[in-house]
C-alpha cells in the first residue's frame, strides 16, 4: 500500500497535468446516452449535415448497449431502462446509419416491447416523440399556456416553479398548446412500438392533479381579457422569457434539454430552421461536446466552474500554495466567472445583488449556492487582494437562505408542496428547489471555516436548527444533488462541526454510528442510485472511491483519533486510487431520481484528495 503523502502527491500531479490552458478543469459532465440520441434527432430534424458527429454519437450509444439489447442509467439498474432504450433505438434509426433489421436494434426492440412499449417511457421522452411525430399529444393541455400570466400572489404562478422547471416547462407549454409535430424524410416509423392511441392516462399517472388544474384554470378565467388575446399574450410572454434568458453561446440557460425544447418551440411559432437564433442555439449545444474514451458525448451542460472551484480549494486543503501557478490560474478563472447580471433568483430575493457563481463555463445569470460557496473557498486565501469579489459573493449567499433556515440550490422559498400534484413525473425533482442537507451543510462548512461568523449568528443558528430537524431516524441525511444518503450525511456532519456543534452531540454520534454500520468488509463504502428511487439507503454492495471519501471525511471531522473504521477506509482509498472499473464510472450525482444521473469524472480525484488531506492534517 502506498502511504498518504504519496497518494496525495499522485492526485495533485494528475490534476496539474489535466488543467486546461484557461485555468479551469473541463472534466466531462457525463449523463449517459440520452443527449447523444437527442442530438442525432435534432440534427436530422433540422437537416443539418454533420455526419462525423452523428457517426461518432452512434458508436458511443452502441458501446453502452447491454447484451440483452437494453440500455441502463446505472450499472445495477436491473435488466435495463425502457426510456433510455427507446431514446437510443430512436436515435440510431434516425441517424439513417442503422436499420431495424440490424441485430442490435432487433434486440432493443424486443426489450422495449417486453417492457410495455412507448407507453412506458418518461413524460419528457413522450414529449420528444410527440414533437417529432411519433406520439399523439393529449387532447387536453396539462398546463395551460395562460398560467404564465397569473399574478405572483396566485397560489401557483410561473415563479412558483424552480428555475430549471421554468426552463423546461416554458417551451413545453408552447409546444403542448400548439400540438406541434414535425417529420422529415429522415424520420423513422415507431408505430410498431405499441402504444394505445387516445389513452390520456399514458400522459398522466396521477389523479390528484385534477383539482389543482381546476384551480389554475379558475385563475386563468379571472384574467381580464378576450380568451384568444390572452392566449396570444401568453405565447408571446413565453417566447420573450426564452429569448431573454439566452446565454452568449445561444443556449437557453446553458442546459441541453431546455435549449432542445426551445428550438422546437420557436419552430412551432413560425421560426425557420435556418433562423439565426436557432442556428446559434444548435452551435451552442454542439460546443458542449466532449470526448470520453475516444468517442463524442454531448454534455447536458459544462461543469467547468464546479470542477474548478472544488479542485481549487481541495488543492489548497492538501497543502498546495495559493501562489502555485496551478491554483493561481484556477482562481483567476473563477474570478472571471463571478456573476454581474440579475437572474430569476431576484424574484424571491428582491434585496439581493449579483455576486454568485454558476455551474457551467458560459453561465452568467443562473448562480447557485453550491458553486458560490465552493468558489469562495477557493479564493479565500486571496480574499484580501479581491475584497469586492469576496464581499459580493457573501452578500449574494446570505440572503439566499430560506425562511426555514436551510439553503436550496438556485432560488429562495421555491418549494410549494402544491406543485407535487401537477401531472409531471418526477415533479418533486423538476418543479421544486427545496432546502436540502447537502447544500445547507456545505454552506455552514464555508461560513464556519472560512468566515468569522460565530455560532450564535442568526444565519448559522437557524441553519443548524434546520439541519438537526432534517436528520433521519437512522442518523443519516438525504442529499438532493448526489447519491445520496452518504452524500447528505457527509455534507451535514462537516457543516454542523464547522458551525460549532460538538462531536459528542447525539445527532453527530447517530450519524457516525450509521456510517460505520454501512461500511463494507473491504473498508470502503458504496451506495446505489436506487437510493434515490426508493428514498431509503440502498447499498451498492461494492465500494467506490467517492462514497468512501465522503464517509471518511465525515468520520474524520468528528474523531479524536484514527478509529478502526477510518484506518480501514484510508487503506481502501490508497489501494484503489488508480483503479479503473465500473465503480469508477458509477454516477455520483443526480438531477432527477430514477431518470437523470451524472458521472462526474473529477470526483475520483477531488474527494479522495480532500479526505486524505484532512486525515493527514489531523492525525499525521
Amino acid at each position: 500500500m502506498i502511504d498518504t503523502v504519496t497518494g496525495i502527491g499522485w492526485i495533485i500531479e494528475t490534476l496539474r497535468k489535466e488543467q486546461s490552458p484557461d485555468g479551469s478543469w473541463a472534466y466531462p459532465f457525463d449523463t449517459g446516452i440520452s443527449t447523444d440520441a437527442y442530438m442525432i434527432i435534432l440534427l436530422r430534424t433540422l437537416e443539418i449535415d454533420d455526419e462525423e458527429l452523428i457517426e461518432g454519437l452512434c458508436r458511443r450509444i452502441l458501446s453502452k448497449q447491454q447484451q440483452n439489447g437494453a440500455w441502463k442509467l446505472f450499472y445495477d439498474e436491473g435488466e435495463g431502462n425502457v426510456t433510455s432504450t427507446v431514446e437510443a433505438y430512436y436515435g440510431l434509426l434516425f441517424s439513417g446509419l442503422y436499420r431495424k433489421e440490424d441485430e442490435r436494434l432487433r434486440a432493443a426492440k424486443k426489450f422495449i416491447l417486453a417492457h410495455g412499449g412507448l407507453s412506458e417511457v418518461s413524460m419528457f421522452t413522450k414529449i420528444m416523440l410527440a414533437l417529432t411525430g411519433q406520439y399523439q399529444w393529449p387532447s387536453f393541455t396539462p398546463l395551460p399556456i395562460e398560467m404564465i400570466l397569473l399574478p405572483p400572489n396566485f397560489p401557483i404562478n410561473f415563479y412558483s416553479f424552480s428555475v430549471f422547471g421554468r426552463a423546461n416547462l416554458t417551451p413545453i407549454m408552447i409546444l403542448a398548446d400548439q400540438k406541434f409535430s414535425m417529420k422529415t424524410v429522415y424520420s423513422p416509423d415507431l408505430s410498431d412500438l405499441k402504444w394505445i392511441r387516445g389513452n390520456e392516462e399514458q400522459w398522466v399517472r396521477s389523479r390528484e392533479w385534477r383539482s389543482l388544474l381546476s384551480c389554475i384554470q379558475d385563475g386563468v378565467k379571472r384574467l381580464i381579457g378576450i380568451p384568444g388575446e390572452l392566449r396570444r399574450l401568453a405565447l408571446e410572454r413565453a417566447r420573450t422569457y426564452m429569448l431573454d434568458h439566452l446565454e452568449q453561446d445561444g443556449t437557453f440557460y446553458s442546459y441541453y434539454s431546455s435549449t432542445f425544447l426551445m428550438i422546437f418551440a420557436l419552430l412551432s411559432l413560425g421560426y425557420k430552421k435556418t433562423d439565426p437564433i436557432i442556428t446559434k442555439a444548435v452551435e451552442g449545444i454542439r460546443a458542449m461536446k466532449c470526448e470520453i474514451n475516444g468517442l463524442p458525448h454531448l454534455q447536458y451542460t459544462t461543469a467547468n466552474v464546479w470542477n474548478t472551484s472544488l479542485i481549487g480549494y481541495t488543492l489548497q486543503a492538501a497543502g498546495v500554495s495559493h501562489e502555485d501557478p496551478m491554483v493561481t490560474k484556477a482562481n483567476k478563472y473563477l474570478l472571471s466567472r463571478q456573476h454581474y447580471r440579475f437572474g430569476d433568483w431576484v424574484v424571491h430575493n428582491p434585496n439581493g445583488l449579483p455576486g454568485g457563481w454558476g455551474f457551467s463555463d458560459v453561465n452568467t445569470m443562473n448562480p447557485d449556492v453550491d458553486d458560490t460557496t465552493a468558489s469562495l473557498r477557493s479564493i479565500s486565501r486571496i480574499a484580501s487582494q479581491h475584497p469586492t469579489a469576496w464581499a459580493r459573493g457573501i452578500s449574494w449567499l446570505l440572503p439566499m437562505q430560506n425562511d426555514n433556515g436551510g439553503w436550496a440550490a438556485f432560488e429562495k422559498n421555491t418549494d410549494s408542496k402544491l406543485l407535487e400534484f401537477l401531472p409531471l413525473e418526477k415533479g418533486r425533482f423538476l418543479l421544486l428547489d427545496p432546502p436540502c442537507a447537502d447544500l445547507t451543510g456545505r454552506t455552514l462548512e464555508f461560513l464556519g471555516n472560512y468566515t468569522n461568523r460565530p455560532a450564535s449568528h442568526a444565519v448559522i443558528r437557524n441553519a443548524v436548527h434546520w439541519l438537526l430537524k432534517d436528520q433521519r431516524k437512522d442518523g443519516s441525511w438525504y442529499g438532493r444533488w448526489g447519491i445520496c444518503y452518504i452524500y447528505g450525511t457527509w455534507g451535514a456532519v462537516t457543516g454542523l462541526k464547522a458551525a460549532g456543534v460538538s462531536k459528542k452531540h447525539p445527532s453527530m454520534q447517530k450519524a457516525a454510528a450509521w456510517l460505520k454500520s454501512i461500511q463494507n468488509a473491504d473498508g470502503g463504502w458504496g451506495e446505489s442510485c436506487r437510493s434515490d428511487i426508493q428514498m431509503t439507503y440502498v447499498s451498492l454492495t461494492t465500494s467506490t472511491l467517492t462514497d468512501t471519501a465522503w464517509a471518511l471525511d465525515a468520520l474524520i471531522a468528528i474523531a479524536d483519533r484514527p478509529t478502526t473504521a477510518i484506518q480501514k477506509g484510508i487503506t481502501f482509498l490508497l489501494d484503489s486510487l488508480e483503479k479503473e472499473d465500473w465503480t469508477t464510472d458509477y454516477p455520483k450525482g443526480q438531477g432527477m431520481g430514477g431518470a437523470f444521473y451524472i458521472h462526474y469524472h473529477s470526483y475520483r480525484y477531488i474527494f479522495p484528495l480532500l479526505a486524505l488531506a484532512h486525515y493527514r492534517n489531523k492525525f499525521e
